[in-house]
């Protein structure tokens, strides 16, 4: 019997970011559990064998017009970032290294920075502005994220991911079921509910 749902994300992924959102509306009306799962997006691709659909334009295209439209019909601060893709590896171990009480708050400011305020956040000093405002010590932070058990704690998530046929973000779970894609949320919640 399941009393949960795993959510795999990825910062870099727009329908992770507006799936968080859909979770955190969810979360204020049910008492439902949300398991967060980081993983690095690049990775699973390659372990999977998949080309990204930000490198195929006319894919890249539907996708942002998609993202607009998903977003307005959920009432969701949305703006396509500029930057779009970066390198999410340090955002995403950083999500990792961060205590536990500052994880929700650390995601919440790092989505809406890159998919709402449109920040390149491939740049170290608007990561280091954001950690200053997470009251976050930047020093110790970027030396944290190079520890190797943290490295090879995203290395491990996104590898579980793989095993259990996870392919994308984002990707929800219950029990043993996967749903692909924030549009599958609802269908994962109808999962959870017929324990």
């Amino acid at each position: 019997m399941s009393d949960h749902i795993d959510f795999y994300f990825d910062i870099i992924s727009p329908y992770s970011y507006i799936a968080h959102k859909k979770i955190k509306k969810i979360k204020e009306n049910k008492k439902i559990t949300f398991n967060y799962k980081p993983i690095l997006l690049g990775g699973l691709h390659h372990l999977a064998g998949i080309s990204a659909p930000a490198f195929n334009k006319y894919k890249m295209k539907n996708m942002q017009s998609d993202c607009e439209l998903i977003s307005k019909k959920n009432d969701i601060s949305f703006k396509w970032n500029l930057k779009f893709p970066i390198n999410s590896l340090s955002i995403m171990r950083g999500y990792l290294q961060v205590d536990e009480d500052q994880k929700k708050d650390y995601l919440d400011t790092f989505f809406d920075a890159y998919w709402k305020d449109n920040l390149d956040l491939s740049l170290e000093n608007e990561l280091c502005k954001l950690l200053n405002f997470l009251n976050i010590d930047t020093e110790i932070f970027f030396k944290e994220i190079k520890h190797q058990s943290i490295k090879d704690n995203l290395k491990e998530l996104t590898s579980d991911a793989f095993e259990k046929e996870v392919f994308g973000a984002p990707t929800f779970i219950v029990k043993n079921k996967i749903f692909w894609g924030q549009d599958r949320l609802e269908y994962a919640l109808e999962e959870l509910s017929d324990n």
